[in-house]
């Protein structure tokens, strides 16, 4: 009988351990008997499969900011003496040969273009800062008649000797003709005078004869629209002056580049009067 129970006993023991194993292998809950109750304990093999890991943070850097383009100083349409340098600078290095006339007209565009493509700018045509600075660096600075080469400057007060009567008030500071009339500017132009191997007489003088188509018997150059004042100098339309402007010189005559302007001027001034040319 003690056998037995002790045998009984060894059998129970046996049993509640294969149990506790049974139960940690199957992950099941444990719980304590009676009515107290602890927080259950829970057993849970690995699953094998690894938890996923957070992004990287993205370390590839931000797109720079675009830069502004650079401020566009003149463009097709203005006008002055800005435009008359930037004529004048493209003329010294052979991007125009026109003018300058102070406009910003088509021949001006193509300037520009072409200067900044040769450079590796954006061809827009258009003087910006930057095509402005790398023109300033490649030439100098423009003297009064680079800028006025082919006429345009301002003319200067008219001498008092040419505020009374009918005049053609010329002078040598401004280059320029006013044809006046008791004090009035009836038409002004530009003019070009002699070489200084050939000076323009300075002083008053009078019209002594006109020759609408007159060809030098010095020179054999055509002088139409010649208005003769002293000896053999004369005011006169020029083809050379109309094309290559300032760059050129008379034979001491008053030359005219304007055409229409002094064929105008022809018919309305008369023989006696009054020329006065001055500085």
């Amino acid at each position: 009988m003690g056998s037995l129970r002790g045998k009984g006993r060894r059998t129970s023991t046996a049993v509640l351990a294969s149990g506790a194993v049974l139960t940690v292998l199957c992950g099941c809950t444990v719980q304590a008997s009676g009515e107290e109750h602890r927080s259950p304990v829970r057993i849970e093999l690995p699953s094998g499969t690894p938890s996923p890991k957070s992004a990287p943070p993205d370390d590839k850097p931000s797109a720079e900011p675009t830069p502004p383009a650079p401020a566009v100083l003149w463009s097709r349409g203005d006008e002055g003496r800005d435009v008359r340098e930037l004529q004048a600078r493209l003329r010294q290095i052979a991007w125009l040969f026109d003018g300058p006339t102070g406009t910003y007209d088509d021949l001006t565009e193509q300037a520009v273009r072409g200067f900044q493509g040769k450079r590796g700018l954006p061809k827009t045509g258009k003087t910006d800062e930057v095509t402005w600075q790398r023109l300033l660096k490649m030439t100098r600075e423009p003297g009064k008649w680079d800028l006025y080469l082919m006429g345009g400057q301002p003319a200067d007060a008219p001498d008092t000797r040419c505020m009374t009567g009918r005049v053609l008030c010329i002078s040598k500071s401004s280059r320029t003709l006013r044809w006046m009339i008791d004090g009035r500017t009836v038409l002004t132009v530009p003019v070009r005078f002699g070489s200084q191997y050939t000076p323009t007489r300075e002083g008053v003088f009078s019209v002594y004869w006109k020759s609408r188509h007159h060809v030098s018997t010095l020179y054999d150059s055509p002088m139409p629209y010649a208005m003769f004042f002293s000896g053999g100098q004369a005011v006169h339309y020029s083809s050379d002056f109309a094309a290559t402007g300032y760059a050129g010189a008379s034979h001491g005559c008053v030359n005219v580049r304007d055409e229409r302007a002094i064929a105008e001027m022809f018919d309305q001034v008369r023989n006696g009067d009054k020329v006065v040319v001055h500085w």
